[in-house]
């Protein structure tokens, strides 16, 4: 039996669906997207990981399109930045410049709380619906990286999952932090913000230092 405030539980969730929303959107904005495209990038980037994990674990309808608070979360997001996309410009270029340095640095933050929050409770809703340890480390983990994937899949760019600074550990080590407290019987609220916080940090210390994983040696020209 996992024994978790729900309200904790869905307060993550609603954190993890903005800030993911807010990145989604401002990588239309930075693509030329119009509303509609904002929007969508949007409520994928905020609900497709959790979409993904509920369809793994038997929660059907997902969330993502049957609760009305997380698709709110997403909404606004997306109308959010629509409102504000003219601060992002750059009043050195004329016309539609953008200040992309500054959109690309607010996705990387807004990433890492996405991936800390819905690590969490992924591994979390797994655990919750039955599924053994393994199995809910890697839902936990697809729930915190599937947003972004689609995202980027969508924006028709290379998913920041296969090609940036540790992305994927640090979802898979907040996960295990999660199912290995349950395992032993600590799991409660201090252990989800700590689980959530390691995430974070993790993956902005790997943005900061360019951290990687091993890569491929080329040899030549290829």
């Amino acid at each position: 039996m996992v024994d978790v405030n729900p309200d904790l539980q869905l307060s993550l969730d609603l954190v993890g669906v903005f800030v993911f929303g807010l990145s989604g959107a401002l990588v239309a904005v930075r693509r030329g997207l119009d509303l509609v495209g904002i929007v969508v990038l949007a409520w994928m980037a905020g609900l497709g990981g959790g979409m993904m994990r509920d369809v793994m674990i038997g929660a059907i309808p997902p969330v993502g399109i049957s609760d009305w608070r997380l698709i709110t979360a997403a909404a606004l997001s997306a109308l959010l930045v629509f409102a504000l996309h003219g601060v992002l410009r750059d009043p050195d270029v004329p016309r539609r410049g953008l200040r992309r340095g500054l959109i690309t640095r607010m996705v990387l933050v807004l990433d890492a709380v996405g991936l800390a929050a819905f690590a969490v409770t992924g591994s979390l809703k797994a655990l919750q619906f039955g599924m053994p340890g393994l199995a809910a480390v890697i839902v936990g983990a697809i729930s915190a990286v599937g947003g972004g994937l689609i995202r980027d899949l969508l924006a028709g760019q290379v998913p920041e999952v296969l090609r940036r600074e540790l992305y994927a550990i640090p979802a898979v080590v907040g996960a295990v932090s999660v199912v290995l407290a349950h395992h032993l019987g600590y799991l409660d609220e201090w252990v989800l913000y700590g689980s959530a916080i390691l995430v974070f940090v993790i993956r902005i210390v790997a943005v900061t230092l360019n951290l990687n994983a091993p890569q491929a040696l080329r040899t030549g020209d290829h």
